[in-house]
């Protein structure tokens, strides 16, 4: 019988195994955001369907054009530019013309990810990038939450144009307790707001969905949610504020949304679990000072495209060294 030969495959560390690919991850994290989609539909009927289909279909033909045009690999079937386009609806409001968000998209595949050499190459979260240029671009459009004219827009009913201020607006101008939704309405969704920040309920239900799975850990979003909440009430009482605008500075904004789903985009995160309590603690100061001192209500954007591009100087501080290097240097000297 003759002796078999068993070669072994040998890498550099951590031997890590697992059975998660690019294309199940990115699913998963589409299939997390379903309810929060669901609920933006609801609110916002046919609307919201129009903002969806345009940046989803926008991303993917933009990242096909793009590599077929460059000669690469097509890999729009991989989940990541149908989760780029969908994350980018569920931060926009739902009256915004269609042709911004043909520009979002693009920009967000093209500037935001493929220039930089595609996915797992992109310094900051490519659907971010996309809704801070539109921001910049098309601020009234992009922060203006109107109810149409005869149209079948939110819970089905025609009224005539109106605009409406965010819950977290109310509170940034000292509007006084009636004039605040219930929480109970911010939590389930019925609110004013962009089409997936309004219901939290939706968002944590995705939210343990990634957790269940894996797809995701609790330290980024819990801890950057805890260092804001901590910010917030030190804030509140050096104004000498109520206590209740921080359970509507929870409920109310991307907050959710983004500590979540896009805080914890592997790519654009720290890999350590060090650099990642750290980036969590930026990401709630930055949101913070945003909110409290911008002159928008909002600041989760922001913060998070700003942690992203700190992520590099973040992770040269906090990845191990390698075993014996520290030593030989002190040999060298």
């Amino acid at each position: 019988m003759e002796n078999e030969t068993k070669l072994l495959s040998v890498s550099s560390s951590p031997h890590v195994r697992d059975r998660s690919s690019t294309k199940s991850i990115m699913r998963d994290v589409c299939i997390a955001l379903i309810p929060a989609t669901a609920v933006g539909i609801y609110n916002f009927r046919l609307s919201a369907v129009l903002v969806i289909l345009t940046t989803c279909v926008t991303c993917i033909l933009a990242e096909w054009i793009w590599q077929k045009c460059m000669k690469q690999p097509v890999t729009t079937s991989d989940f990541s530019a149908l989760l780029t386009g969908l994350l980018l609806a569920l931060n926009l409001p739902a009256t915004i013309p269609l042709w911004m968000c043909v520009v979002g998209g693009v920009f967000a595949i093209i500037i935001g990810k493929q220039v930089f050499g595609g996915l797992g190459m992109n310094f900051m979260n490519p659907a971010l990038a996309g809704r801070c240029f539109m921001v910049l671009s098309f601020s009234s459009a992009v922060t203006s939450f109107t109810i149409k004219e005869g149209a079948d827009w939110m819970y089905g009913i025609a009224v005539d144009a109106t605009s409406s201020a965010t819950p977290l607006m109310h509170v940034k101008t000292g509007a006084m307790m009636g004039d605040l939704p219930s929480l109970k309405d911010m939590f389930l969704g019925t609110t004013t707001g962009t089409i997936g920040e309004t219901s939290v309920i939706a968002l944590l239900i995705g939210a343990a969905y990634l957790l269940i799975r894996k797809i995701i850990t609790w330290h980024i979003p819990v801890i950057y949610i805890a260092t804001f909440v901590c910010i917030d009430f030190i804030y509140q009482c050096v104004m000498g504020g109520a206590p209740y605008p921080i359970l509507y500075e929870l409920c109310g904004g991307g907050l959710m949304l983004g500590a979540w789903f896009m805080a914890t985009d592997y790519v654009t995160s720290p890999i350590t679990r060090k650099g990642q309590v750290i980036y969590a603690i930026l990401l709630g100061l930055l949101t913070a000072l945003f909110r409290f001192f911008g002159e928008s209500a909002e600041g989760v954007s922001f913060a998070i495209i700003i942690g992203n591009c700190a992520v590099p100087l973040i992770e040269r501080f906090t990845i191990p060294k390698p075993f014996g290097l520290e030593k030989k240097k002190k040999e060298v000297a």
